[in-house]
């Protein structure tokens, strides 16, 4: 199961303590500094490719986050193992809320993660539902929070740092997995080496009938089919014992119908050329979304200075196609909606060990990204009274966009002591866009052992994130004015950079025999604090601002693991409030802007209590050897719906089961594995459709049976 356990990080002269983001923790069940080598390989080749992994994640180590650690030995004890997508493995994680559309929230913020590939930045995209990273890729990742030090900017709320496969086994697997809602999944990877040269790709597709949560909470629901292919490549060259070159590139191409409710009518009076009745079991909706990015890095380390130099980019595409007669009659508008986003930059960081006592690590970060949107709204020209006057109308509207940002950051790690370290430093921000801002962000960590096994960290952030510059809405709402898709009002500020002050304290006990525990608690006050919505048919988020907001929460993990057992627990409580909606005011209700103005409100992704846990136990010698058997869960105490005030109400709380078995049989290389998920078949809502900036109701898988088989090739 989850390997992991909350790691405040502390200075090290080497990657090799618990303290380095790319390295988990030490209770992992495989070598951290990178994959399993083969005999063959020569010995010389293999220490420089470990050495250099260290330097490259020293020059990013956490220094006082809070770090939640996994590898891929179990990611594969996980139901479905690699064969799930990547958001059901985040869910494991301490203090990750699941939402609709795939979504999760770490510590209660709506979107604000960053993704890292071996250092390097992976840009935003505009994908909804599909994920982009498949988990056949990952080595190990970790997920990074709290006051996080100055290398880490723009999106704070978690950094997901991924190390991937990189070659060294000579060899591969093949595998197909399946079983219910028509799902079936075949699958490659192979890695190999040829003298300095190591790479490894994966691909796999997948389909299946529940694309995207059911609407309902059927076990069937209707028109949910997807299909989903996924590929990965990487290579690298190591020039000298000091200095090597990487390549990475990634694709996804993935289609979603959108699912439909049943039985449903439309009642808002419209007609289409004399139509005005259309069941809703009858809607053809649907959503195509792709995805491609790339990396190529330079790594350099000497024996004072180390330095990644590195060029990204990434593509994205958003093409919805609605059912234009079903929209317009149920809802008196469809929108035709297609957004590209291409994003490219450079990142230069280095670490420079000036003493015994002092290590400074600073770094540039510039990028570019254009986007461009074309929309055909298809609106009733309606009267005074909202009242059709005619047939539909089409209002076609194209527009684009371009950001800059840079940012700059410089930060000393100072050893005070044998057990104690200060990291401080800041970095400098700006971002030019729909409009331009900027901020320099203080940084101060603190981490003290005061006794073997006992860590203590205390840190100071100041965070500055601009909105997500791809989802900002380009479709003037003036020009519906006088149809049936007119907003509410046409107030339509341009949303801002979140400026964040954000305390995190926590404290770390191994408490011997294979058992750690942490706890953390953080607080958060945001000026501007960004939270996102679905607004219209398109299943597109548009950003929105509170004018003040407060996020706090504790987080706790206990961890075990000895011999064949593994088993950890996770628990956090959290409350996240915003005030006064101060940007793309069009989109709410007036009564409920005047209502927000002057009350504080639970955002729409706030959930009191979230918890997981989970068990394996590897069979190690007699009959069953080569087995294991492993059991995961789910809790949440409900996401937010409208009561008496707006996100006044609360869901039902729900748990999920899931159980694995899987036993590999050595001598022909083969793996079976048998999955089931949502083991009680609880039918449970994670969204009924109600809150502010929420769409359609959304229900949490039923049970589903899956089975696999795995060859080594």
């Amino acid at each position: 199961m989850i390997a992991m356990m909350a790691v405040a990080a502390h200075a090290a002269d080497t990657p090799s303590t618990a303290a380095d983001p790319a390295t988990p923790p030490p209770t992992s069940p495989v070598d951290v500094t990178g994959p399993d080598v083969s005999n063959a390989h020569p010995r010389d080749v293999i220490i420089t490719a470990r050495r250099l992994n260290e330097a490259r994640a020293a020059v990013q180590p956490s220094l006082g986050a809070t770090s939640y650690g996994v590898t891929n030995t179990t990611i594969q004890a996980l139901p479905g193992g690699d064969n799930q997508q990547f958001n059901q493995i985040v869910l494991q994680l301490p203090g990750v809320v699941q939402d609709g559309f795939g979504q999760f929230h770490v510590r209660d913020d709506h979107n604000g993660l960053q993704y890292r590939i071996n250092g390097t930045i992976l840009p935003e995209g505009i994908a909804v539902f599909g994920q982009t990273l498949s988990p056949r890729l990952i080595d190990h990742f970790a997920l990074l929070t709290g006051a996080l030090p100055a290398q880490y900017g723009l999106r704070t709320a978690g950094i997901m740092d991924i190390t991937t496969k990189s070659g060294f086994e000579n060899g591969g697997q093949i595998s197909v997995y399946g079983g219910s809602h028509g799902t079936i999944e075949p699958s490659v990877e192979y890695g190999g080496s040829s003298g300095s040269t190591n790479y490894f790709v994966s691909g796999d597709y997948r389909h299946d009938k529940l694309g995207i949560e059911s609407v309902d909470g059927s076990s069937t629901p209707l028109h949910d089919r997807t299909n989903q292919g996924t590929a990965f490549g990487y290579v690298d060259h190591i020039l000298d014992d000091d200095n090597r070159i990487s390549l990475i590139g990634g694709y996804s191409d993935q289609t979603f119908q959108i699912p439909n409710p049943r039985g449903l009518h439309p009642d808002l009076g419209f007609n289409v050329d004399g139509q005005t009745d259309y069941l809703s079991d009858d809607l053809d909706q649907r959503q195509h979304e792709r995805t491609a990015f790339s990396q190529a890095s330079y790594l350099h380390h000497g024996s004072q200075l180390t330095l990644q130099a590195s060029l990204f980019a990434r593509y994205s595409s958003l093409v919805y196609t609605p059912d234009v007669t079903g929209e317009l009659l149920f809802n008196g508008q469809a929108q035709a909606a297609t957004k590209h986003d291409f994003a490219v930059g450079g990142q230069v960081e280095a670490a420079y060990k000036l003493s015994s006592t002092h290590t400074l690590r600073g770094g540039v970060i510039i990028s570019r990204d254009r986007s461009t949107s074309d929309t055909d709204t298809y609106v009733f020209p309606v009267d005074d009274l909202g009242a059709q006057t005619g047939a539909p109308i089409t209002i076609a509207e194209s527009g684009g966009a371009t950001e800059m940002t840079y940012s700059a950051y410089l930060q000393d790690e100072w050893k005070l002591a044998d057990t104690l370290t200060l990291n401080f430093g800041g970095r400098f921000d700006l971002y030019d866009a729909y409009r331009q801002e900027h901020q320099f962000s203080p940084r101060v960590n603190m981490v003290w052992q005061p006794a073997a096994g006992t860590t203590i960290h205390v840190g100071y952030a100041r965070y500055f994130s601009p909105p997500p510059f791809e989802l900002v809405a380009s479709t003037s709402v003036a020009k519906l004015v006088g149809t049936s898709g007119e907003a509410p009002s046409t107030l339509n500020t341009t949303p801002m950079a979140e400026k964040q002050n954000y305390f995190d304290v926590g404290v770390e006990q191994k408490l011997g025999h294979g058992i750690s525990f942490s706890l953390d608690g953080y607080y958060r006050r945001s000026h501007n604090l960004i939270d996102e919505g679905q607004f219209g048919a398109p299943i597109i988020l548009q950003p929105f601002n509170y004018r003040l907001g407060t996020i706090k929460g504790i987080e706790a993990n206990l961890t075990y693991q000895e011999g064949p057992w593994l088993a950890y627990a996770n628990f956090a409580a959290a409350s996240a409030k915003g005030k006064d909606i101060i940007s793309s005011q069009f989109a709410f209700e007036p009564d409920d802007l005047a209502y927000i103005q002057n009350h504080y409100i639970h955002l729409d992704h706030d959930q009191k209590f979230t918890g997981s846990a989970g068990v394996s136990y590897a069979f190690k010698e007699g009959t069953l050897e080569n087995t294991k058997l492993g059991l995961d869960m789910l809790y949440g105490s409900g996401l937010r719906t409208d009561g008496a005030t707006p996100n006044g109400g609360v869901l039902p709380s729900y748990e999920q089961f899931n159980l694995s078995v899987s036993h590999r049989f050595v001598a022909p290389g083969l793996e079976v594995r048998f999955d089931v998920v949502n083991l009680a078949d609880k039918k449970y809502e994670i969204r009924d459709g109600s809150g502010i900036g929420v769409g359609a109701a959304q229900y949490g898988p039923r049970r589903g049976l899956f089975f696999g088989i795995t060859k080594d090739i």
